[in-house]
């Protein structure tokens, strides 16, 4: 990409001659970006639609969403660092975002196909915003599914190699 100052690719941590990462790291990299937005404006949606109820707590849904921005950010900050070959880094994505956060994600839609007479009965109150934040709701998985995996392509384990001298705490644009 570019440097440009709307780029979704991160800085080198260091001056110098940055190690461009292997396509397989730069693929997991823009699928959490990519999810990380889709979370973002799918919580935009269901606030918007919560406001427009009589009775709102605003305090509430403020509080929940700086906690929903807090580990987003967090989550951009991990996934920065396994641009630059952090071996925690892909670990904490794998099972904050490929365990956790995906099982997050399923439990709403698989407890309402679970809970349904018929498969028709899903789609009988089906309004534009629920079906935007189903739209945004799917993007994100899928975004994710594409994302693990990709951080365990053969060229992504050579990138996270021990050998390569992450073991020792330096960092792969420290070593160029």
């Amino acid at each position: 990409m570019t440097d440009t100052a709307l780029s979704l690719w991160p800085a080198p941590l260091r001056s110098g001659a940055p190690v461009e990462p292997p396509r397989a790291i730069r693929i997991a990299y823009l699928g959490m970006v990519v999810a990380l937005l889709a979370g973002v404006a799918e919580a935009i949606v269901r606030i918007a639609a919560l406001l427009e109820r009589e009775e709102v707590d605003v305090a509430s849904l403020a509080t929940g969403l700086a906690m929903r921005l807090g580990i987003y950010l967090v989550v951009l900050l991990v996934a920065i660092r396994m641009t630059h070959g952090a071996r925690w880094a892909r670990l904490v994505l794998t099972v904050g975002i490929g365990v956790i956060g995906l099982l997050s994600l399923v439990i709403e839609p698989l407890a309402a196909l679970l809970s349904a007479d018929k498969f028709g009965d899903l789609f009988a109150n089906t309004t534009v915003e629920s079906a935007t934040i189903g739209l945004f709701r799917v993007i994100h998985i899928v975004a994710v599914l594409v994302a693990i995996p990709a951080m365990y392509h053969p060229e992504a384990r050579r990138f996270f190699s021990p050998a390569s001298g992450e073991s020792s705490g330096q960092t792969r644009a420290q070593r160029q």
